[in-house]
């Protein structure tokens, strides 16, 4: 099992002294922090523990000024070592990463009281109590308190000790199939090219893998990976590890970058979060609030939307949305620590509940209530509320980390590919109810309504109108009319024995074969033209064309003639139908070429053949 311990503590107290004592390795890399003697920006080392465990140690600045860097490297971390100097005891960098270590809830730790070499052991009995006392309230209350100096090495045994029994029965880190690296140094080294490392989270990578840098979403591929310092083909989650990327250069990534599984890592602007403010915060969090974002190793300017009451005071806590000035990769339950940029000082934190919001209404009650569900583990269910027109199976899973047994415990329907929210499914069902009412009721001689059309009125997407009519369909709610879409009680009922449907009849049949135009027909009977649509689709009366329609059997009849005339002398003309008819050009015409349209017969030149 692999673990990453993180040291956190004020400016000259030892921290990078004491990792060199630990491990032989100088975590100061920068020829500046040489000169300087002085710790500017992360540096790694590690340690193999007295019972085998692989530790990697991120080392961070202890100076104000580099609270950014310390931020970076506190990411992912399994336990912390708080470094105090039994000279000076417990300063305001001590207190501010105590915070922060709070804020991104780390729960294992122990504080190396360093420098013992140069206090009095009454003094140092001070600095401990003072160690023990500031540890109060925090995610580290009751760590051990360890005495060591880096010089002399009175200590360090004790406390390897300690840090082994501290990691002693820890969890691994699980496995969710969803790797991620969040960049936190890039380089190049000749003949390998471009290098990236960071703590790896929520999955394994192997060399060769094909992966891709977020929130941009360039595609890059492993060639290597390290872990400390020995080449592996493969890292699980937890470990420190250094990757060897080709598709890329070194001036195109950055620290804050996210190397990722392709498609699994959501680019947002917007996050809903649970935020605590510290009890030391020196104001509260008001709404509207410009923030610096610091989560994983990225740090990003943003807005806060509080969700209820205008502010949030120190000590307490409260939901929040928090508009980012830039895209960034993140993941539900990440944690985050929310600073003022100046006077630069940390003031509060969290973890996000919901990485893909929409843009919520303040002071709604149920958009804390969700958020509260969700929080509480109902995220499936109130990632599936949003999609109030259905989702993807596929895209559910993917956007949750779930399983498909997870979805039995929806209130959900399901059909084929798609599902659906139990509210969302209702309003759809009630809206196709009431739209095709109001259809009938317009529209009474017509059998249903065009699918597409329905599909409109509902606002569903293109591919999920399948399901949502395998639904609708399933619910008794609708039936399938020759491609129209109608309620099942609804019926075309045409009534031909008195009405206009009957004066329809009535004057087409005075004669038959020589019938008034549609539009004498129309204006005489008073049909509209939904009625005569209906007669037509019905079959009631067979139209040709648009003026011209004959009743059914005079169509027949029509029909049964001009077949014979063709099959006694082999073709036949216009005139001649006119002729045996007794019709005028207009309604033979029509009805010829209607025949041709059927493909009944066939037009050659001014004849007509049988097809």
């Amino acid at each position: 099992m692999n673990y990453v311990v993180g040291t956190a503590g004020h400016i000259d107290h030892g921290k990078s002294t004491l990792i060199t004592a630990l491990t032989g390795i100088d975590p100061d890399r920068l020829a500046e922090e040489k000169r300087r003697g002085m710790t500017i920006d992360l540096g790694f080392s590690h340690l193999t523990l007295p019972s085998g465990r692989e530790t990697g140690i991120v080392d961070v600045p202890g100076h104000a000024r580099f609270m950014r860097n310390m931020l970076a490297g506190a990411h992912g971390l399994d336990a912390a070592l708080l470094v105090v100097a039994a000279d000076e005891g417990v300063m305001p960098q001590t207190r501010e990463h105590l915070d922060v270590l709070d804020l991104l809830q780390v729960q294992r730790g122990l504080v190396a009281l360093t420098k013992i070499d140069l206090v009095e052991p009454d003094w140092l009995e001070l600095v401990r109590q003072e160690a023990i006392t500031a540890l109060k309230g925090t995610s580290l209350d009751g760590a051990p308190v360890v005495p060591v100096s880096a010089v002399t090495g009175e200590g360090l045994k004790e406390l390897v000790g300690a840090l082994d029994a501290l990691l002693e029965g820890g969890e691994q880190r699980p496995d969710a199939g969803r790797p991620r690296l969040p960049i936190d140094r890039v380089f190049t080294m000749s003949g390998f090219g471009t290098v990236v490392t960071g703590t790896l989270v929520d999955g394994s990578l192997r060399a060769g893998d094909e992966m891709e840098i977020m929130p941009g979403g360039r595609p890059v591929r492993i060639r290597g990976l390290q872990r400390h310092n020995e080449r592996v083909e493969r890292v699980g989650p937890g470990s420190r590890v250094a990757a060897n990327l080709s598709g890329v250069e070194k001036n195109e990534l950055s620290r804050g970058d996210v190397l990722a599984a392709p498609g699994s890592l959501p680019a947002t602007r917007r996050v809903d979060a649970m935020l605590r403010v510290l009890a030391s915060a020196p104001h509260s969090v008001r709404h509207g609030a410009q923030l610096l974002l610091h989560t994983g190793t990225t740090e990003v300017a943003c807005r806060v939307v509080v969700l209820e009451g205008d502010q949030i005071a120190p000590g307490g806590q409260g939901w929040v949305q928090l508009y980012l000035e830039r895209p960034i990769a993140a993941a539900d339950h990440d944690r985050f620590v929310l600073r003022v940029p100046s006077p630069a000082i940390t003031i509060a934190g969290g973890s996000f509940v919901d990485v893909a919001p929409r843009k919520h209404p303040r002071h709604d009650s149920a958009v804390r209530e969700s958020l509260t569900r969700r929080a509480a583990g109902n995220v499936l269910q109130e990632e599936l509320r949003k999609y109030r027109r259905g989702v993807t199976v596929a895209a559910l899973l993917k956007a949750t980390i779930a399983s498909n047994a997870d979805l039995e415990r929806l209130q959900a329907r399901r059909f084929g590919d798609w599902i659906f929210s139990d509210d969302a499914w209702k309003s759809i069902a009630a809206r196709a109810t009431d739209e095709l009412s109001a259809y009938h009721t317009a529209y009474p001689f017509r059998a249903g309504m065009a699918r597409e059309e329905l599909r409109s009125r509902l606002g569903v997407s293109a591919p999920s109108f399948p399901a949502v009519m395998q639904g609708l369909a399933e619910d008794g709610r609708v039936v399938d009319r020759n491609g129209s879409i109608a309620a099942p009680a609804h019926q075309v009922t045409i009534a031909t024995d008195g009405g206009p449907a009957a004066d329809v009849l009535r004057l087409l049949a005075a004669e038959p074969f020589a019938p008034p135009s549609m539009a004498e027909v129309t204006k005489e009977s008073g049909a509209s033209d939904e009625l005569i649509r209906a007669m037509v689709e019905r079959g009631v009366i067979v139209r040709v064309s648009d003026d011209v329609a004959f009743t059914k059997d005079a169509y027949e009849s029509a029909v049964a003639l001009v077949k014979e005339l063709i099959s006694a002398n082999g073709s036949v003309t216009v005139a001649q139908v006119r002729d045996r008819m007794g019709a005028s050009r207009r309604p033979v015409l029509a009805l010829l070429e209607h025949l041709d349209s059927q493909r009944v017969t066939r037009r050659v030149g001014d004849s007509r053949t049988l097809r």
